[in-house]
C-alpha cells in the first residue's frame, strides 16, 4: 500500500539582484515577475494557478478525490509544480473535466491538466504537452483461477478475450504487443474495463503498471498482475496538458525539469506509485 505524502512546500525562493550604481531600475518589477506566478500573463485568472483532474480523481494519483489536499502523486507533482511557478497553495484552483474533453481543440477552462495522459503526437495537434513527468509501463491483470490463471508469456496471452480502455496505450500495447487472435474488447473508461472483467466479459485486461498495483490491491477482488509487457509503438510517457501554444508551457516544463534535477520528482514518484510487488516482464 501507499503512504502519505508531505506536500512540499509552496513557497518559492526570489532572487533579488545588486543594482550597478550605473545601473537602471527600470524594468525590474517586471523581471521579478516573470520568475514567479505574479505575471498574470497566460493565466486563465490573475493571480491564480487554474489545475483539472479528472471528473473523478483515483487514488493513487488523487487521495479521497480531494486534489486541494495536495495528497496523491498527481496532486502532489501539481502542487509542486505550482510552487515551482510562483505560487502558493492557496493561489491555487481545481476544475474538472473529462479525459476526452481536455485533449479536444478548443479553448480551455484550465492553466493546465493533470491525469495521466499520454503524450502523443496525434494529441499534441490539438494541445501542448508539458515535458514528461513520468514514464510508465503497461501491465495485464486478470482473476485468479480464471482462464488466464498461469498465464506466463505473450504467446499465452493470444488466445484470450482481453480489454482494454478504447484510444489508450494500452490499447495500442495490446495490439501491437500481444496481438491476440481473439479481437480485443475495447471500453470507454477503465472503470468499464474492470468491471468488464470482474463481470467474466472478459478473461484480462491491459493497463498502465501503477493502475495495476491498485487494481489487484484494492478494488478488484482475488485478481493478480499476469506481468509486464514491453513497450509498444509509443512510448508511455505522461505530461501536463495546457492549451494549444500556451505561453506557459515552456515556464511547466522547466519546472518539471527543476523538480526531477532537484530529486523532488523521483521523491513524490517513489512515495506514491512505488511497490514492492515483483512483476515478471512477458516475453
Amino acid at each position: 500500500m501507499f503512504r502519505p505524502v508531505l506536500l512540499r512546500s509552496a513557497v518559492a525562493a526570489l532572487a533579488v539582484a545588486t543594482l550597478a550604481l550605473t545601473g537602471c531600475t527600470t524594468g525590474t518589477d517586471n523581471a521579478d515577475a516573470e520568475q514567479t506566478g505574479s505575471t498574470d500573463e497566460g493565466y486563465l485568472t490573475p493571480g491564480t494557478l487554474t489545475i483539472a483532474t479528472g471528473d473523478i480523481a483515483y487514488y493513487p494519483y488523487v487521495i479521497d478525490d480531494d486534489p486541494s489536499s495536495g495528497e496523491g502523486f498527481e496532486a502532489a507533482i501539481a502542487y509542486a509544480v505550482a510552487a515551482e511557478l510562483g505560487f502558493e497553495p492557496e493561489d491555487v484552483a481545481w476544475t474538472r473535466t473529462s479525459f476526452e474533453a481536455a485533449i479536444a481543440p478548443g479553448p480551455k477552462d484550465f492553466d493546465f491538466n493533470i491525469q495521466q495522459y499520454t503524450i502523443t503526437d496525434e494529441r499534441a495537434q490539438a494541445v501542448d504537452f508539458s515535458a514528461p513527468y513520468y514514464s510508465a509501463s503497461q501491465a495485464v491483470v486478470a482473476i485468479e483461477g480464471g482462464a488466464a490463471d498461469g498465464v506466463d508469456s505473450i504467446e499465452g496471452l493470444k488466445g484470450l478475450r482481453i480489454g482494454a480502455m478504447a484510444g489508450s496505450t494500452s490499447a495500442q500495447t495490446l495490439e501491437e504487443v500481444v496481438a491476440p487472435d481473439v479481437t480485443p474488447s475495447l471500453f470507454s473508461s477503465n472503470e468499464d474495463v474492470t468491471a468488464a472483467l470482474s463481470a467474466g466479459q472478459i478473461d484480462a485486461f491491459v493497463i498502465d503498471l501503477p493502475t495495476a498495483y491498485l487494481a489487484t490491491e484494492v478494488y478488484i477482488e482475488d485478481s493478480f498482475i499476469i506481468g509486464e509487457l514491453p513497450a509498444g509503438g509509443v512510448p508511455d510517457e505522461w505530461g501536463i496538458v495546457l492549451a494549444k501554444d500556451s505561453p506557459l508551457t515552456d515556464r511547466v516544463s522547466a519546472a518539471i525539469e527543476t523538480l526531477r534535477a532537484d530529486g523532488t520528482l523521483a521523491a513524490i514518484t517513489d512515495e506514491w506509485l512505488g511497490s514492492g510487488q515483483g512483476v515478471t516482464l512477458l516475453q
